[in-house]
């Protein structure tokens, strides 16, 4: 795998159709080095911490795999950081992830996958469609939020390794899917506690577990 684009925007107010959002999601790929710290990419910023960023999911990676099937779906070229990653991966599929795993960048980066990209009505508007975060779901291609092992810096063409996790209990694909079911048992998010899952997401789950 490789690194095809490092991706980065500071947070402001955008007009995205006919609405203001105050986001960083028109990401856009930057020259050079760039410094990965414990919250994310130097320079970067996140427009609504209450969902996004913090130390569990500092990084925002997709795969060029899943650019090429949303390009074909679409009909459309699109750019990298179109979907407001930080990392635009080759070689990188949502479905090929498990929580727990890890991609080390480069000579010095290694991230740890934490939680699914959940979309939203920014996303949707980013891609001005108004039924996206539809598609979004059912194309059961989210990227991955990570947390930050090992910082450094990295740049485009970085060479990149997948590590599985020692213990892969819970795929990327399957906590992507549990956002949406409405049926779940306690015991199921009990076992998704398992994985070192987003803290946002493990105060959900520890409720919904009963805990």
């Amino acid at each position: 795998m490789r690194l095809h684009s490092v991706n980065r925007a500071a947070p402001g107010w955008v007009r995205l159709g006919d609405r203001d959002f105050f986001t960083a999601i028109e990401k856009t790929p930057a020259p050079g080095p760039i410094l990965v710290g414990t919250l994310g990419l130097e320079g970067d910023g996140v427009g609504s911490p209450q969902h996004h960023g913090g130390r569990d999911q500092a990084v925002y990676v997709y795969g060029l795999d899943d650019y090429r099937w949303w390009e074909a779906e679409l009909g459309q070229r699109l750019a990298p950081g179109s979907f407001g990653e930080n990392l635009t991966i080759e070689g990188l599929r949502s479905q090929d992830l498990a929580i727990g795993d890890h991609l080390e960048i480069g000579d010095a980066v290694t991230i740890e996958i934490s939680a699914p990209r959940i979309p939203c009505g920014t996303l949707a508007a980013r891609m001005m469609d108004g039924g996206f975060v539809k598609k979004f779901r059912v194309a059961q291609r989210p990227g991955a939020y990570a947390r930050v092992i090992e910082l450094g810096i990295v740049e485009a063409g970085d060479a990149v390794q997948l590590v599985p996790a020692a213990n892969r209990t819970l795929a990327l694909l399957d906590m992507f899917n549990l956002f949406y079911d409405r049926s779940a048992s306690p015991e199921t998010y009990a076992r998704a506690l398992e994985a070192p899952i987003a803290e946002r997401a493990r105060i959900e789950y520890q409720r919904l577990a009963g805990g």
